[in-house]
């Protein structure tokens, strides 16, 4: 092991036994003794607080208030960093390899209980990700590095139309992961305003010598969601949407993205909700079509017609469909 491996390892034999001689470091670690006392000496040099008591029972030992340092973790603490790991692998983390190094060593440095009970409660907890993406992993690092250095990035861009690549400058402010994808929030240089972009349709990023200060106070995530969510524009007509179902399909509501935001009353197994008009009769029908039988429309009628009139479209639909492969 290296250097910086030992003298992790004599903190965490420290840390795990009352105290503990030079030669049981050195039987442990299998290096020499004169090495064990150079590495103490160079830990204590770096301010670890290490005590050294001489005679028949003596030996090393740390001092009580260093084990609470955030160098060290209780079992609890190293589970839910595995475990959270494994969670984010989901999203395309942009830092795996480092992640999976630092929960390698964080294994490495548990002594044998504490690592067959991580191995228990890992062994039980997946996550269904999609195929690794080197090229979407390289974009999200060079954002995240650009979002905490502030500096200007060139992008050639794919808008979502499929278009030819457009080239832009950017300011990111942040990266947000929403639904299974990556977006950056950032200042574009060429609509000279606030922009959302998807990760994966960059095509190429490049470091420029220019640089921004991001607000100190802004958040990727509240503007990311404001942007999907926009307020109703003044004196906009609003709808009242009553639901009627059951008690799961009622939760389902009010946690949806979009619909949840909007619900002014709920009980075990109604909903009301406050809507403008244009999202009540554009998106809350594909919403109820998806849970089939499941709702029933209580107000307002329009959303009831438009709802039928989807559902006869999409009838009509399937069924030509069916004549077509049956005439084929």
């Amino acid at each position: 092991m290296s250097k910086a491996d030992n003298m992790l390892s004599i903190l965490w034999l420290l840390k795990t036994r009352k105290r503990v001689t030079a030669q049981q470091l050195s039987d442990e670690l299998e290096i020499h003794i004169r090495t064990v006392y150079r590495y103490i000496d160079a830990l204590c040099a770096s301010g670890v607080p290490i005590v050294a008591d001489s005679g028949h029972n003596g030996g090393y030992s740390l001092l009580d208030h260093f084990t609470d340092a955030p160098l060290f973790f209780d079992l609890e603490e190293q589970k839910a960093l595995v475990q959270a790991a494994i969670f984010a692998q989901e999203s395309g983390f942009p830092h795996g390899d480092a992640m999976n190094r630092a929960v390698s060593k964080l294994k490495r440095y548990t002594n044998a209980e504490q690592h067959r009970t991580l191995e228990r409660h890992t062994a039980g907890f997946e996550v269904i990700r999609p195929p690794a993406d080197a090229a979407l992993e390289a974009v999200l690092q060079q954002l995240e590095q650009s979002v905490a250095e502030g500096r200007t990035l060139g992008m050639d861009y794919v808008k979502r139309s499929g278009e030819a690549t457009e080239n832009r400058s950017i300011d990111p402010y942040g990266i947000v992961y929403w639904k299974g994808s990556w977006y950056v929030v950032a200042y574009c240089h060429l609509r000279r305003e606030l922009r959302s972009f998807r990760a994966d349709r960059i095509q190429a990023l490049s470091t420029t010598d220019a640089v921004f200060e991001r607000p100190p106070s802004f958040s990727a995530s509240d503007y990311f969601l404001k942007y999907l969510i926009p307020e109703p524009a003044v004196n906009e007509d609003l709808v009242a949407v009553e639901l009627e179902g059951s008690p799961r399909a009622i939760g389902d509501v009010c946690r949806h993205w979009l619909l949840g935001h909007t619900v002014i009353e709920r009980s075990e197994r109604r909903v009301k909700l406050r809507l403008d008009a244009k999202s009540t009769l554009a998106y809350v029908p594909y919403f109820l079509l998806s849970y089939g039988k499941t709702f029933r429309v209580l107000e307002p009628s329009s959303l009831i017609e438009q709802t039928a009139e989807l559902a006869a479209d999409l009838c009509e639909y399937y069924r030509a469909m069916n004549r077509d492969a049956a005439h084929n």
